[in-house]
């Protein structure tokens, strides 16, 4: 988790926000990682993030156990024309180290990893790259 949050940091004009105790948060945040690009340095108040890191299940979202010790999950952007050829036709959602669609916002063209290994490690921070790169084409656009 940490080697991609590291390497998310470093991609050009990229925000990596982790919520923690005293913040604006709400406490279920705590602990969890929010991907933006954010050329001008603040954090965008009119946008989404365009990939995550939670480590916890969510009130609405608990297909993923993620409550289990040791298990968290990478959510990436991809958009919904990208979405079928990234993942297969049945779906284990609490599988590790598979590409998957988001349990609650695969629709939307979400996908989601648990646990990225050996199997799935590059193909995430690929697609995290590839999602950053359209959130700065965005930010772009919206500066211009």
């Amino acid at each position: 988790m940490e080697q991609i949050i590291a390497t998310v940091r470093g991609f050009d004009g990229a925000l990596v926000v982790v919520p923690g105790p005293g913040g604006d948060f709400p406490e279920i945040a705590w602990g969890d990682a929010f991907f933006y690009c954010a050329p001008d340095g603040p954090m965008p108040r009119n946008t989404q993030p365009y990939g995550t890191i939670v480590t916890k299940n969510y009130p609405d979202d608990q297909a993923s156990d993620l409550d289990r010790p040791g298990r968290w999950r990478v959510n990436v952007h991809v958009g919904r024309t990208a979405l079928p050829g990234l993942v297969g036709r049945e779906h284990d959602l609490a599988a590790a180290d598979v590409v998957l669609p988001h349990p609650v916002y695969g629709a939307l063209g979400w996908i989601c990893v648990v646990n990225p290994g050996e199997r799935t490690a590059e193909t995430v921070v690929r697609l995290l790259r590839e999602a950053h790169e359209a959130a700065r084409a965005r930010a772009a656009r919206r500066r211009s």
